[in-house]
């Protein structure tokens, strides 16, 4: 995220290829995974989701 602040907030065709893979995978494995370590885990995973949908809606370059 770091790296698509410093470029005014645009993900490069790259990232933005991450991105997609990431979605593609879908969300199940993360929330498994997070069910089985507890409340600490699913807050976190919501938080990431929360990031991913914002990084999703930024323009590439």
């Amino acid at each position: 995220m770091t790296a698509t602040l410093a470029r005014d907030g645009r993900l490069t065709a790259d990232h933005a290829a991450l991105l997609d893979q990431r979605r593609q995978e879908g969300n199940q494995p993360l929330w498994a995974a997070a069910g089985e370590a507890g409340e600490p885990a699913r807050s976190c995973v919501a938080r990431l989701l929360r990031i991913e949908a914002e990084l999703g809606s930024l323009p590439v370059d």
